[in-house]
C-alpha cells in the first residue's frame, strides 16, 4: 500500500514455542499463564456485549490457538448490498485452552461448531459453541465446554452474514456510471491493515499466516476475481455460479482479496510464464494498455533483480471506481485507485504517466517485500512500505530510464525531511496497538524516510552487497515474518547460506578466520548504525567548519522551526546520536571522500588545499548539512562563477538544505535568496524547478496572509527573473520528461501570476476546446493550467463541472476538479465540496482532495476550515478516524495558516476532539507547522521585503 528512542516494546521472553506437527513458529506472551489469570481474576476482564465476562483483555490475539487452513465461501448480492457467508478454520492448538479469540467486526455471527480430528475422521457432527462478542477490541470468543488439547487440530466452522459496507474498508460497494448513464456496482475488498475482520471472522494479525481455499458465489453477468486462478466454475439452481479458487500459499489475512464485478481486461504474459491481466470498468477499457506494459516489464525486472519467482500463477490488477488509497498488494490480485493504474494519452501528463509507473513499481514491489516476507507486527511496516517505496526508485530506473526518476526521489526525501524535522515525528520502527494508530503508522515517515535510507545505506555499503544482502533476506524468511535485526543481518553478511559451514563462518571462495572476524565486526556495525536511523525519530545536521585544510565536524539534531536560542532547544537535542555515513567532495578533485560520524564531534584532514568543501554527494545521505564560517559563501561563489563544478543533485540539495537552514533559525533568509541567484544560468531543470519551489512557496505564503507589497514585489521578481526561460516554453507536448514538466510548472506561475501572454493563449485554447464541445485534444501538458484559466469565468466553470461528469479519464477529472477548485466565487467552492460530500458528481474518495485544494486558494481557506469545523461528525460517518483522509482534511486545510489567531482556533477545535476521544498524531503535527509558519514570517518578512526592493 501505496503515507522516541525505545526500543520495540515487542520484544517476546515468556516462550517460544515451535510445532512439531508443522513448520511454523510464533513467539508468545500469551499462554497458559493468562487463562490462569483469566480463572483468579475475572474482575480484570472485560464485559461482552452480552454481560458474560470476556476471556481476553488484551488487544494483541493469543497464540494458543493458530490457524492453519481458511475454507471461505462467500455470496455477495449486489442487489440488496449484502453477503452470506461461512468459513471452515482449521486450527493447531499450542496451549491447551477453553477459549478461541478471533477477529471480528460488524458481522452477525449465526453459527459456530467446533470438530476434532477425530469427529471429521467419523464425520461426527461438530459441538456447537457459545459466542461473545467484545466490540471495543473487535474480538469473538468461541467458548469451548471441554478444554482443547495441546498439539491437536481442530476445525471451527462459522456461519456468518453483514451489509456490503459504505465506506472503503473491509468487504465493501463500489459503484460506477456506463457511457449510457446507467450505475452499476461492484463488490471488492480492502483489508490492510486490520480490516479482514469485517470480511470473515479471522486471526487478524500479520504473523497469523495460513493458507486460503476461497469459493465465491456470483450471477452469470459477474465475474469473481480473487488472489489465486480459479480451478472451476459450478452451475447451480436459478441460474448462479460458484467460482473455486486454487488454495493460495501461506499469506496474512490482510493479503486476502476477492471482487465481484462486470469488468473488462487485457492479458499479456510474463517471461516466466505468469499471466498478467488488467481489469477495468468497460467503457475504460482502452485505458488499461500502458498498465500491461508496465507490469509485464517490471515483474521481469523484479523476478531478475531478486533472483525467486513471483511464486503464483497469475498476477490480476484491477482499477477500483471508489478507492481510499492508491493502490493495495493483495497477492494475486492487486487494487488501484482508477487513477493509479488506468492512463489516457489524450490527458494523462508526463506526470500521471510516471505516477502510474511508481505504483505499479510499489505494488509488484510488496509481492515479495510485504508479502512473501512479512514484518512481524505494524510497528515495523516500513519494512513493507519503505522497501517498496525504494524499489520504485531502482526498478523504474532501469525499465523506464527516460522517465527519469531519479531526481523525483530526491525530492521525495526532501518532503519527508520537512515532516521528520518537527518534535512531532516518530521513530520509523514505533509502538502501534490500536486499528487506529497502525493506520497511523501508514505515513510519509514509513514510506519516504524508510526508502531514504534505504538508500543511504545502500550508497554506504555498496549496490552489489545491498542487493546480495536483499536476495539472502527474501529466500531465508520467505513465507514467514521479519523485524528489523534481520534485515540488517541479512545485508551485513557477506555469505550465502550455501557458503556456510556449521557454527555460523564462512570460508566461501578463499576466505579466511580473518575476514570472518572483519564481517562479524560489520554485522556489528550495520546493526548499530541502523537502529540510530530506525529507533530514535527525527534527522541529524551535520555543521561543518574548515580551517585551512583541517574540517571540523558536529551533529546535532535538526528541528525546523526551533532557533538554537530557544529554551526548549537543549532539551529536544538531548540523548540523540546518530551514526552517519558522511560523504564528502571538494573543489580540487572528483573524488567522493567517506566517513562514518558516530560522535557528537569529530575531525577530518583534507588531502590537499581546497576552495570549498561540499557534503552529502549527490544527496544519498538523509541528513542536512551546514556550513559555518565562510562555507555558504565559498560554495555561492562557485555557483556563480561555473555552478557546473559542483554535481546537478548537489546544487538542488544546497539549494534545499539553505532554505531549510533559514526555518531551523542558522541561516540568515537573504543569504539563502543569494544562492538561488546564480539560477538564471542553471542547466540542470531539477535544480532551476527546485529554487523556483521556493520564491513560489514565498509568494503563497505572503499572499493568503495579505501581505500586498511583499506579494506584487515577488510577483515581479519572478516574471522578470524567469522571463527568459517562461517565453521559451510551447504549448504542446515534446521534449524530454523534465522538459515537459518545466514546462507545465512554468506556464501554471506564468498563468497564476496573471501573465498577460500566457492568460491569452490559456485563453484562446479553452474557447477552442469549449467550441469543439470538449472534442478538442489539448497538450497534456497545459491542459491543467488551460482548464484553470478557463474555470475563472462563470460559463468556463459549469462547462468544466458537466464535462466533468461525462469523463471517463480519472486523469482529465483530476486535472478539471483542480481547475474548478481555484474560482474566486465561494458559492462555486461551497457548491464543489456540498457535490464531494454528497458523493455521486464528485466521488466521496476525492474529497479529501478537494478540500486540500480549495485550502490552497485565497478564496477558499476559510471556507473549507469552516466546513471541517461544522461538519466533523459527517466526515467521519465517510471515513475512518486515523485514515489518511481523514489525515488529509485535518493537514491540508490548516497547515498553511500562519497567523496567531489561527493557530488558537485550531488549537481549541483539536481539544474539543480531544473531550469527544478523538485523538491523532496529526493534531500535534498541524500545531508545530502553524507554529512554525508564525516564526518564520516573524523573523524572515522584513528581510524578504527588503531583499526584493533591493532585487526589482
Amino acid at each position: 500500500m501505496a503515507n522516541s528512542h525505545r526500543k520495540l516494546i515487542f520484544n517476546i521472553s515468556i516462550g517460544f514455542y515451535c510445532s512439531a506437527v508443522i513448520q511454523i513458529c510464533i513467539c508468545s506472551q500469551f499462554t497458559s499463564s493468562s487463562i490462569d489469570q483469566f480463572n483468579k481474576d475475572r474482575g480484570a476482564f472485560p464485559v461482552a456485549i452480552n454481560g458474560e465476562i470476556f476471556p481476553w483483555h488484551e488487544l494483541r490475539l493469543p497464540t494458543m490457538v493458530i490457524p492453519l487452513h481458511y475454507d471461505l465461501f462467500v455470496h455477495p448480492n449486489l442487489t440488496s448490498l449484502d453477503f452470506v457467508a461461512s468459513e471452515k478454520i482449521e486450527v493447531l492448538v499450542r496451549d491447551a485452552t477453553q477459549f478461541i479469540i478471533l477477529h471480528s467486526k460488524d458481522l452477525e455471527i449465526m453459527n459456530v461448531t467446533l470438530q476434532s480430528e477425530e469427529d471429521l475422521r467419523y464425520r461426527r457432527p461438530g459441538r456447537k459453541l457459545t459466542v461473545l462478542s467484545y466490540p471495543a477490541h473487535e474480538q469473538i470468543a468461541l467458548l469451548i465446554p471441554e478444554k482443547l488439547t495441546a498439539d491437536l487440530r481442530y476445525s471451527v466452522t462459522i456461519d456468518f452474514q453483514a451489509k456490503l459496507a459504505d465506506g472503503f474498508e473491509g468487504f465493501y460497494k463500489s459503484t460506477y456510471r456506463t457511457l449510457g448513464g446507467e450505475t452499476r456496482t461492484i463488490a471488492v475488498t480492502d483489508f490492510e491493515p486490520t480490516q479482514a475482520r469485517m470480511a470473515f471472522p479471522c486471526f487478524d494479525e500479520p504473523l497469523f499466516k495460513a493458507n486460503f481455499s476461497i469459493k465465491i458465489r456470483r450471477e452469470s453477468r459477474h465475474i469473481a476475481l480473487s488472489n489465486m486462478p480459479k480451478v472451476k466454475t459450478i452451475e447451480l439452481e436459478g441460474g448462479l455460479l460458484e467460482d473455486h479458487f486454487e488454495t493460495t500459499v501461506k499469506m496474512s489475512t490482510y493479503l486476502v482479496a476477492y471482487i465481484v464485478c462486470d469488468f473488462n481486461s487485457v492479458s499479456g504474459t510474463a517471461s516466466s510464464g505468469v499471466k498478467v491481466s488488467i481489469h477495468a470498468a468497460p467503457d475504460k477499457w482502452s485505458q488499461t494498455h500502458y498498465a500491461l506494459e508496465a507490469s509485464l516489464k517490471l515483474l521481469d525486472f523484479y523476478e531478475n533483480y531478486f533472483d525467486i519467482h513471483y511464486p503464483l500463477a497469475k498476477l490480476d490488477l484491477v482499477a477500483i471506481p471508489d478507492f481510499e488509497s492508491g493502490a493495495m498488494e493483495n497477492w494475486g490480485l492487486v487494487t488501484y485507485r482508477e487513477t493509479s493504474l488506468l492512463f489516457d494519452p489524450k490527458t494523462s501528463s508526463t506526470s500521471d504517466k510516471l505516477w502510474v509507473t511508481r505504483v505499479i513499481a510499489h505494488e509488484l514491489a510488496h509481492q515479495w517485500f510485504g508479502n512473501l516476507v512479512t514484518m512481524e507486527w505494524w510497528n515495523d511496516i516500513w519494512l513493507n512500505e519503505g522497501f517498496a517505496t525504494y524499489m520504485e526508485l531502482i526498478s523504474v530506473n532501469v525499465t523506464y530510464p527516460e522517465l527519469q526518476f531519479d531526481d523525483d526521489f530526491l525530492d521525495m526525501c526532501f518532503e519527508v525531511i520537512k515532516r521528520d524535522s518537527l518534535n512531532s515525528s516518530h521513530p520509523l520502527s514505533n509502538q502501534a496497538e490500536t486499528s487506529t494508530h497502525i493506520k497511523e503508522m501508514f505515513d510519509a515517515v514509513s514510506y519516504k524516510k524508510g526508502a531514504c535510507i534505504l538508500n543511504m545505506l545502500k550508497d554506504f555499503l555498496s549496490e552489489e552487497k545491498f542487493k546480495k544482502g536483499i536476495i539472502r533476506y527474501l529466500k531465508k524468511f520467505s513465507y514467514r515474518n521479519a523485524k528489523n535485526d534481520d534485515l540488517w543481518s541479512s545485508l551485513s553478511d557477506d555469505c550465502l547460506e550455501s557458503d556456510s559451514t556449521s557454527g555460523g563462518f564462512c570460508y566461501s571462495d578463499s576466505k579466511t578466520a580473518s575476514n570472518t572476524l572483519t564481517f562479524l565486526r560489520e554485522n556489528v556495525e550495520v546493526k548499530q548504525m541502523m537502529a540510530t536511523w530506525t529507533l530514535q525519530k527525527g534527522i541529524p545536521l551535520v555543521v561543518v567548519n574548515r580551517e585551512g585544510r583541517s574540517l571540523r565536524l558536529q551533529q546535532e539534531r535538526f528541528l525546523n522551526g526551533v532557533f538554537k536560542e530557544d529554551p526548549e532547544w537543549g532539551a529536544l537535542q538531548e540523548r540523540y546520536l546518530w551514526h552517519i555515513p558522511v560523504t564528502y567532495s571538494t573543489s580540487s578533485s572528483n573524488a567522493i571522500h567517506r566517513h562514518i560520524l558516530k560522535s557528537k564531534t569529530d575531525t577530518l584532514d583534507l588531502p590537499e588545499k581546497t576552495s570549498w568543501v561540499k557534503f552529502n554527494v549527490d544527496s544519498n545521505g538523509y541528513y542536512i548539512v551546514h556550513y559555518e564560517g565562510r562555507g555558504w559563501d565559498q560554495l555561492i561563489t562557485q555557483l556563480n562563477q561555473n555552478h557546473t563544478f559542483l554535481r546537478p543533485k548537489d546544487r538542488i540539495s544546497l539549494i534545499h538544505d539553505a532554505f531549510q537552514l533559514v526555518s531551523a533559525g542558522r541561516l540568515t533568509l537573504d543569504k539563502a535568496l543569494d544562492l538561488t541567484r546564480y539560477l538564471q544560468h542553471e542547466t540542470s531543470i531539477p535544480a532551476l524547478l527546485k529554487g523556483l519551489e521556493y520564491l513560489e512557496l514565498f509568494y503563497h505564503i505572503t499572499e493568503r496572509r495579505n501581505v500586498s507589497d511583499v506579494t506584487e514585489n515577488l510577483k515581479h521578481y519572478l516574471l522578470q527573473y524567469f522571463k527568459p526561460v517562461i517565453d521559451m516554453q510551447s504549448w504542446c507536448d515534446e521534449g524530454s520528461v523534465w522538459d515537459r514538466r518545466l514546462r507545465s510548472a512554468l506556464l501554471k506561475l506564468a498563468c497564476y501570476l496573471n501573465h498577460a501572454p500566457c492568460i491569452q493563449k490559456a485563453t484562446e485554447l479553452f474557447s477552442q476546446w469549449m467550441e469543439s464541445s470538449g472534442k478538442l485534444n489539448i497538450p497534456t501538458d497545459v491542459l491543467k493550467i488551460v482548464y484553470s484559466v478557463g474555470a475563472q469565468t462563470t460559463a468556463g466553470w459549469n462547462y468544466l463541472l458537466e464535462q466533468y461528469e461525462l469523463s471517463l479519464s480519472g486523469a482529465e477529472k483530476n486535472k478539471i476538479l483542480y481547475a474548478l477548485s481555484t474560482s474566486k466565487h465561494q458559492e462555486k467552492l461551497m457548491k464543489l465540496i456540498e457535490l464531494g460530500m454528497e458523493g455521486k458528481v464528485i466521488k466521496t474518495q476525492d474529497l479529501a482532495p478537494l478540500l486540500h485544494a480549495i485550502a490552497r486558494n485565497p478564496k477558499g481557506q476559510q471556507l473549507a476550515w469552516n466546513f471541517v469545523k461544522e461538519n466533523w461528525i459527517h466526515l467521519l460517518k465517510k471515513f475512518e478516524l486515523g485514515s489518511f483522509p481523514i489525515r488529509m482534511i485535518i493537514s491540508g486545510t490548516t497547515s498553511h495558516f500562519s497567523s496567531k489567531d489561527e493557530l488558537q482556533e485550531v488549537k481549541l477545535f483539536f481539544e474539543s476532539l480531544k473531550a469527544q476521544g478523538s485523538h491523532l498524531e496529526i493534531f500535534q503535527i498541524v500545531l508545530e507547522t502553524i507554529s512554525k509558519n508564525i516564526k518564520w514570517l516573524e523573523k524572515n518578512l522584513p528581510i524578504l521585503r527588503n531583499w526584493l526592493l533591493i532585487s526589482i
